[in-house]
């Protein structure tokens, strides 16, 4: 067989521009830029030789990036990513226990016995990441075990909103998952939850999610206190 042979045609839809954004945003959620010392700049040479590519298409897509907060660019001193300030954070955390809570309290109402015994399997699937210290694959199912109880609500505004959310929630939840007992604390209060929605128990599933994002809260307040947002003042000192 051919190289040619083993070619497919591009689709009509494919967009480079599309694709590197999809690629660069995809990076940036997997960086966990809550840790201490982490390298927060974009040099736009470097990506463009990374990926093969002229720098156009690297600055396109860093522009969508800097729209939606994930970047910001800095006249005459680079591009970042955007490292949100702790009260930033705190109040993105407050924001996603207020649409969580609701989501949980709407998911008793509409979704169906099979959706949580699906939960269940995927919620004990995944503590035994917890348990074996894989705190990075853990921090991800949970992630995805919040954003399906905003799926079961049958609310789509709901959790398109919590969407603009999850790409900074992404990283917060990441850093914290690793300290403390807050991974083995977290595959408890998930059963909790779990049993308050299959018992459809509204009150009680809303007040339980609500509490567990809550105590993310309280320790981010705690304990956070050394890092400060990428912004131009900032960046002056860099």
């Amino acid at each position: 067989m051919s190289l040619t042979d083993a070619l497919s045609p591009i689709s009509e839809s494919f967009s480079l521009k599309d694709h590197i954004y999809g690629v660069l945003r995809e990076a940036i959620l997997k960086m966990n830029i809550y840790q201490p010392e982490v390298d927060l700049r974009l040099d736009e040479r470097k990506l463009a030789e990374q990926l093969a590519v002229s720098r156009t298409p690297i600055r396109e897509a860093l522009a969508r990036l800097a729209q939606e907060g994930l970047v910001v660019i800095i006249p005459r001193k680079g591009v970042f990513v955007q490292r949100k300030s702790r009260d930033e954070i705190l109040e993105m955390v407050v924001t996603w226990a207020a649409l969580e809570s609701m989501a949980a309290r709407l998911a008793t109402q509409v979704a169906s016995d099979a959706d949580f015994r699906q939960l269940r399997r995927f919620a004990v699937k995944h503590s035994a990441d917890a348990e074996r210290a894989e705190l990075e694959e853990y921090s991800d199912a949970n992630i995805r075990f919040h954003q399906r109880i905003l799926e079961l609500s049958g609310c789509k505004l709901l959790k398109t909103t919590a969407d603009t959310l999850f790409a900074h929630m992404h990283a917060v939840r990441r850093r914290a998952m690793g300290e403390g007992n807050r991974a083995s604390r977290s595959v408890v209060d998930h059963m909790e939850i779990i049993e308050a929605l299959e018992r459809r128990d509204a009150d009680r599933a809303s007040r339980l999610v609500r509490e567990h994002t809550m105590r993310l809260h309280d320790h981010v307040r705690r304990t956070w206190t050394r890092f400060e947002s990428i912004n131009q003042s900032t960046a002056d000192s860099l």
